[in-house]
């Protein structure tokens, strides 16, 4: 877990890309059963980690998906997707393209102002 308040957790998903899933503490099944702070704090996070996914990674787009088929619980994904990841321009539970991606930004000082930001904004 990188973050949580009394509302949201997000963690972070082992990957060769910047990725990040935040997730409601009460579990939900359906993003309509959450509360209207719950919502408002989870576009607050993904705002926060988008801009910030942009800003220091610079990727050629950003993913933000929310299925919930195989784990049933309210959570969010946010992906920062390159044009030479190894699954691009497929989702990353598609088919793999290709070969030997290395992400050329390191994570921690990303994950360190994400922490920043969301201590800053969201408590």
């Amino acid at each position: 877990m990188m973050y949580s308040n009394p509302l949201i957790t997000i963690e972070i998903h082992e990957s060769e890309i910047p990725w990040l899933k935040i997730f409601t503490q009460t579990p939900h099944k359906e993003f309509s059963e959450c509360s209207s702070e719950e919502k408002k704090m989870i576009w607050d996070a993904l705002d926060i980690i988008e801009k910030e996914m942009l800003e220091y990674f610079k990727p050629h787009k950003i993913n933000i998906a929310s299925f919930g088929n195989m784990l049933p619980r309210v959570h969010w994904h946010i992906m920062a997707r390159f044009k030479n990841d190894s699954y691009f321009p497929e989702p990353m539970w598609g088919m793999k393209q290709r070969e030997e991606f290395e992400l050329e930004a390191p994570m921690e000082p990303f994950l360190e102002k994400v922490r920043r930001e969301l201590d800053s904004r969201l408590n």
